[in-house]
């Protein structure tokens, strides 16, 4: 895999991450750690696909 087509997969993890965020955020039933596991592993994600297109 070149890094065009890992930095495309991280962006498409990135955003589905994100929707589900917004999801799990409007749950009144929201489970806290959850979301803020999620949120976590979208920034790792962010960081990663910023490494990636300075390489």
């Amino acid at each position: 895999m070149n890094i065009n087509s890992r930095i495309a997969a991280l962006q498409r993890k990135h955003v589905s991450l994100d929707q589900a965020v917004e999801t799990a955020q409007k749950l009144p039933y929201a489970n806290h750690l959850e979301v803020t596991k999620m949120k976590k592993e979208k920034l790792f994600l962010k960081e990663e696909i910023f490494r990636l297109s300075e390489a």
